[in-house]
């Protein structure tokens, strides 16, 4: 396990600097948030849902697409995902020339696979997300194709890193971040850049009730797979923790807390209501966090929390509300 250095990050960054965008940074003053947030000293969200393909993963795919070798770019590549991962590979291997096949459940939101299907990926409709991980698996055995694992890579933690680095820049007062977590990408690269940044920080993951493979594989000291996911969040549906991941999660998590679907629910609605934001369910999880199971555990504290991804149609989030 290695961890990445600031040079890591740095060579990183500029490589994909005039592809992607960077995002910003809101601090949550607003009068229309009292009553809602914790009494933190701050708090402090990043954008992510401005990011290409409407998420953090555009990062880590674009890095992985520009390390296939040339044999590699002309068979292509192949992804499992739930929805933001596929549309970043997707997005990414449009712009490079390169096929993509795509493996995802078949009750993600349309909106995400007809996004898929608009820039040349060839999508495969699978029962659930372990299924959509065999089907990936099989395509590389037959076909040759590379993987470009949703979180389980040098270059997804990477990515994360970059944009881990970028939010410890805009807002270095951060002491406290805190993390949606599903296959651990995310929060192995942020975590990573924030505690190079400033060694103090806290580490905060944050998964649903019904998919916890981070904090089952924390628990018994290893990676672990789940026998059943129950959860809204789909973005956070990785069916079990990868080996690099894991070590990376490991090594910067100072703590995990659950959320359930109900509290994502709340936080999709409060990000409607105080920003007109439409929240999928894990751009919600921070927020969820903060106001549920950590809210009366960060006084003083400045609070970091990401929007990571708003890839869901009016139908979905509506139906979702509903619920």
């Amino acid at each position: 396990m290695i961890l990445p250095t600031q040079d890591d990050i740095a060579r990183a960054a500029k490589a994909i600097a005039a592809q992607t965008i960077r995002t910003p940074v809101l601090s949550l003053t607003s009068d229309r948030w009292r009553g809602i947030l914790p009494d933190a000293a701050s708090v402090t969200v990043k954008l992510e849902l401005f990011q290409q393909a409407g998420s953090f993963k555009a990062r880590g795919a674009l890095l992985g697409i520009r390390a296939l070798d040339d044999g590699q770019r002309r068979v292509g590549v192949v992804a499992a995902s739930g929805g933001n991962h596929a549309l970043a590979v997707s997005w990414a291997a449009q712009a490079a020339g390169v096929s993509a096949r795509i493996a995802m459940p078949e009750t993600v939101d349309p909106l995400r696979i007809e996004g898929c299907r608009a820039m040349g990926a060839e999508v495969t409709l699978c029962a659930d997300m372990p299924a959509a991980f065999a089907e990936m698996d099989r395509v590389v055995s037959q076909e040759g194709r590379a993987i470009l694992h949703p979180f389980d890579g040098d270059h997804m933690m990477l990515g994360a890193a970059v944009c881990g680095a970028e939010y410890a820049e805009q807002a270095p007062h951060i002491d406290t971040l805190i993390v949606p977590v599903g296959g651990g990408g995310l929060i192995g690269g942020m975590g990573a850049a924030f505690k190079l940044a400033n060694p103090g920080c806290t580490v905060i993951g944050v998964e649903p009730v019904g998919a916890d493979s981070m904090t089952r594989s924390l628990a018994a000291g290893h990676p672990v797979a789940l026998d059943r996911i129950t959860t809204i969040a789909d973005s956070l549906s990785a069916p079990r923790a990868m080996p690099q991941s894991f070590a990376v999660a490991q090594a910067v998590i100072d703590r995990m807390v659950h959320v359930t679907d109900d509290q994502m629910r709340a936080g999709m609605g409060h990000y409607m209501d105080v920003l007109r934001i439409l929240a999928e369910p894990a751009c919600a999880a921070s927020l969820a966090a903060i106001c549920g199971p950590l809210r009366d555990d960060l006084a003083g504290r400045h609070v970091g929390i990401i929007a990571c991804g708003s890839n869901i149609s009016l139908p979905r989030h509506a139906a979702i509300m509903a619920d």
